[in-house]
């Protein structure tokens, strides 16, 4: 079996900070756009890219736009979704730490929706693990890997602690 891959708290940090280059580049100061972190994987990229790039942050639980909420528990512990201002023609970047088969982004976009109707919607992932099967690629991102069905990829964000923040790939079975 092969060792985890690992990403470090410096490798994350340089990757977040492209993607928030990436957005600046892009977007400028636009008055108009705003951060939807997905919880729960999303929240804290969310959280340091609204503060680095100084906009509106949101937050999204798409739990139950989910296409498996009848397979999978509802977990104790989820954030609800936080939307304090009208999304209504703004352009919204949806954030998330992972994108792997898309169907959370799919679920996130009719959460998204269920609140108004956006100008625009981006999607800006710190680590795409490939695998989609649905048409989802980031506009932004920070880390491609190739990861493959029988692996996971775990993201660690602390955010009482950057240092400790870390990304490993490891078999799914762990």
């Amino acid at each position: 079996m092969p060792a985890p891959q690992t990403f470090d708290a410096s490798q994350l940090h340089s990757a977040i900070e492209r993607i928030a280059a990436a957005i600046e580049a892009a977007h400028g100061k636009s008055p108009d756009l705003c951060l939807a972190g997905i919880a729960n994987g999303g929240i804290e990229l969310t959280r340091r890219l609204g503060e680095r790039l100084n906009v509106r942050t949101i937050q999204l639980n798409p739990l139950f736009h989910r296409d498996d909420i009848g397979r999978n528990p509802i977990p104790k512990e989820t954030e609800p979704s936080i939307i304090p201002f009208d999304v209504t023609g703004l352009l919204v970047i949806i954030v998330d730490d992972v994108l792997h088969s898309g169907r959370t982004m799919k679920a996130a976009l009719d959460e998204l929706f269920d609140w108004g109707r956006p100008d625009a919607v981006e999607l800006a992932i710190l680590v795409d693990r490939g695998g989609h099967k649905l048409p989802f690629e980031p506009t932004f991102c920070g880390v491609t890997v190739g990861a493959n069905h029988g692996e996971k990829v775990v993201v660690r964000l602390d955010p009482n602690n950057p240092a400790r923040d870390q990304a490993t790939i490891t078999p799914a079975n762990l």
